[in-house]
């Protein structure tokens, strides 16, 4: 087991604002535990959490839902 990560370290991996990791732990939206009362995570959970985010985000023909602007212009 790899050391926790941080809220810091957390929103810095994600390129995010340490408000919206915290945000999001409270939430229960990032897998996410508490220790001594400061939220720490799992870099293995985290990449678990963003290849379920992935594979939702681009469901077979992904992008055929918007058309081309040059055919709305026609």
């Amino acid at each position: 087991m790899v050391g926790a990560m941080t809220v810091r370290d957390v929103a810095a991996y994600l390129n995010v604002a340490q408000k919206t990791i915290y945000r999001l732990a409270q939430k229960g939206e990032l897998p996410a535990f508490k220790v001594a009362g400061a939220w720490r995570f799992q870099r293995s959970d985290l990449d678990r959490w963003i290849d379920e985010r992935k594979k939702a985000a681009s469901p077979t023909g992904a992008g055929n839902d918007h058309p081309d602007p040059k055919e709305r212009q026609r």
